[in-house]
């Protein structure tokens, strides 16, 4: 259990933060140039969640936001050394939280006509606000990708990211009307 009694402790005045193992990182590391685009993602997503009348998209992106802080917990523990055993405290994504991701994109998209043309963002508030959190969750995955290169990262974290930029896209059609109210682009039209 996470329990904060002070925000502010001064040990990253000097341009390093902690990680959950207690080691210290630059803090424009590309690590955590990652965990903060993990964490711009899941604040996007809270905006979004403000505009939904919704109540099952809404409890789908809650549980995404959960699942962003286990991810969010994943990469700020650094993998042990090959061979050695995860620490017991160590909170690892997992293949069924993108399972369970995969399982509501499809419910989603059942709902949804199939597509005729690329989508612009837009056609409703939350539909927007989907897209930007889609546009920060591809941010989120070449910066996790990027630190991979630097440290080894969970799979399954990686994988996660990868999916929830689809399940974002298709939430948001589905937030405009099932798509009825997307705005379609036209190639070319303004030329």
């Amino acid at each position: 259990m996470v329990k904060l009694t002070k925000i502010y402790t001064r040990t990253g005045d000097d341009g390093t933060t902690g990680l959950s193992d207690g080691s210290r990182t630059q803090k424009d590391s590309l690590l955590m140039e990652a965990i903060g685009c993990v964490d711009e993602l899941n604040s996007h997503i809270g905006v979004a969640r403000t505009h939904l009348q919704n109540l099952h998209i809404d409890a789908m992106l809650m549980r995404v936001q959960n699942d962003l802080f286990d991810l969010g917990a994943d990469l700020s523990t650094p993998l042990p050394d090959s061979g050695a055993a995860d620490s017991e405290y160590a909170l690892r994504m997992i293949d069924a939280q993108t399972d369970r991701l995969e399982s509501e994109l499809d419910e989603l998209n059942s709902q949804l006509s199939p597509l005729d043309s690329f989508v612009l963002p837009g056609g409703s508030a939350p539909s927007a606000y989907l897209h930007v959190a889609r546009a920060c969750a591809r941010r989120a995955e070449r910066a996790s990708v990027a630190a991979s290169k630097e440290q080894p990262l969970t799979p399954a974290a990686l994988i996660y990211l990868n999916r929830l930029s689809d399940f974002l896209f298709i939430a948001a059609r589905w937030c405009n009307a099932q798509g009825e109210m997307d705005v379609k682009w036209v190639p070319g039209a303004n030329r």
